[in-house]
Order: structure tokens, then sequence, then C-alpha cells
């Protein structure tokens, strides 16, 4: 009898288990690569998203150059979303888009940070004297979005040539963030959602949008994704006032 109960459970348990793994292959899997400035607010989305739709979303966050250039040496990805238009239109003349999903998603402002309790008594960008720093931290304007806006900043007030020896070059925006937390660099440029509440910085003042381009973060889905449907349905979420709130909640203008 205890034989007979024996596998009768055994033989229950695998039917549960074949049921589970084959509820697992069912779901879809979205792979998401995302600008790093959109860390967490993308992870705070995630957790609703996933609540209500049977997708679970996989993150790949990094400097929007950086992504654009691993999806183009074929990375498979679902849906990109980059912190400017210039990786955007790569993709997109390089035919790696589905051109009717590309829409922008957020929108985010360029500001000066230093250390807290900074002795920087100017708050307008045009009016600092920057040949008073030593470092400057900013994302490597080649592939760093945010790197490019500072970049054009500059050379809109014409002190970008005079800087060349105080610069330092970031991977990406969360790099020039722990530059000047840390001190190794006295300012640094970032977007308006990078300083958090329990940072070790503070805004000094916020870049003229006159100065540089747009700051937009335009997503799409991606040519070849299996799940084209289901990245369409994450992007429209995106779009939602819930991801709205979300967004806004994080520092980002929506």
């Amino acid at each position: 009898m205890k034989k007979w109960f024996y596998i009768i459970l055994t033989s229950l348990l695998f039917a549960l288990i074949g049921c589970s793994e084959a509820n697992n292959e069912d779901k879809v899997s979205l792979r998401i690569s995302a600008a790093i400035s959109l860390t967490e607010a993308l992870e705070e989305i995630q957790t609703i998203f996933e609540e209500e739709h049977d997708v679970s979303l996989s993150f790949n966050f990094g400097g929007s150059g950086t992504l654009a250039q691993q999806i183009e040496q074929g990375v498979p990805v679902d849906v990109y979303i980059s912190a400017n238009t210039d990786w955007m239109d790569h993709l997109e003349e390089k035919g790696l888009l589905v051109k009717e999903t590309r829409d922008t998603i957020v929108e985010n402002e360029l500001v000066l940070i230093a250390a807290q309790n900074t002795n920087i008594n100017e708050d307008s960008f045009a009016k600092i004297d920057f040949q008073q720093f030593s470092h400057i931290a900013i994302g490597n304007p080649e592939s760093v979005p945010v790197g490019k806006y500072t970049k054009q900043s500059f050379e809109e007030i014409n002190t970008w040539n005079e800087l060349e020896e105080q610069i330092i070059f970031t991977k990406d925006v969360r790099q020039v963030l722990t530059y000047v937390e840390s001190g190794n660099a006295d300012i640094g440029f970032v977007y308006a959602s990078d300083v958090r509440e329990d940072s070790n910085v503070e805004i000094v003042t916020t870049v003229d949008r006159s100065y540089h381009e747009e700051i937009v973060y335009p997503g799409a889905v991606l040519l070849g994704t299996k799940h084209e449907e289901a990245a369409k349905e994450f992007l429209t979420f995106l779009e939602s006032q819930e991801a709205k709130e979300i967004f806004e909640n994080h520092g980002f203008v929506k």
C-alpha cells in the first residue's frame, strides 16, 4: 500500500513540476535595453507591469551608445530606450527598428552638481568661472548623451576648448555622480533625475535648455523580436498615467 502511495505521490509531483515548467515556458520574457538614468524608475514600473501582465521583464542598463552598439552587433533585444534621439536614429537608419513603434517616453533636464555644502556662489551656468575647477566630470560625448548635451552647453558659452585638461570623460551618467560623490571630480553634469535625496551631491544650477538639444528618451521595439505585441504593450504602458507618476516622482519630465 505504501509503495503504491509513494508511486502516486511521485507521479503527482512530476505532473505539478511539468505544469510549472510549461507555464514558465509559456510566459513571455522581454529583454529591455535602456539608458542607465532610467534604472530606478523602470525597476519600479517593472513590479507593477509584471503584476498586471503575464510578462516578465529583463533589463540591461547602460550608456545609450554602448547599448545601441550591442544591438547593432546582434545582441538580442526586444525594446530599446535611449537617452537621446541620435542613437535611436542610428538604429533606425540600420533598419533595426519597428518604425511605427518609435515614440518619446520621457524628457529630462541637465544639471550641474557639486559636493554638498559647496562654496560655488554663482547659480547661473553661463556666469560660472569653470577655470577654478581642477576636475570636471562629464559623460563621453561620443557615446553618452548627457556628455553630448554638456559639450553643446559649453560650446554655446564658448568655453569648451578652454577646459580640455580639466575634463574627465566617463562611461555613463552614473559614473559622473560617483566621481563627484567620491571627490574625484569637483563638479559634474548629470540629469536632474540622477540627483536623489540620499545622494551626497547637490544641484548648483540647471542648465538652460536653449544651450543644448532637447533631452528626450525615445523608445522603440526592435525588428526581429519574437514578442512584438508584448513589446508594444510595454511601450504603451510607459505612456500610462500610472507610469507617468512614477517617472515624475523620479525627477523626469513627462
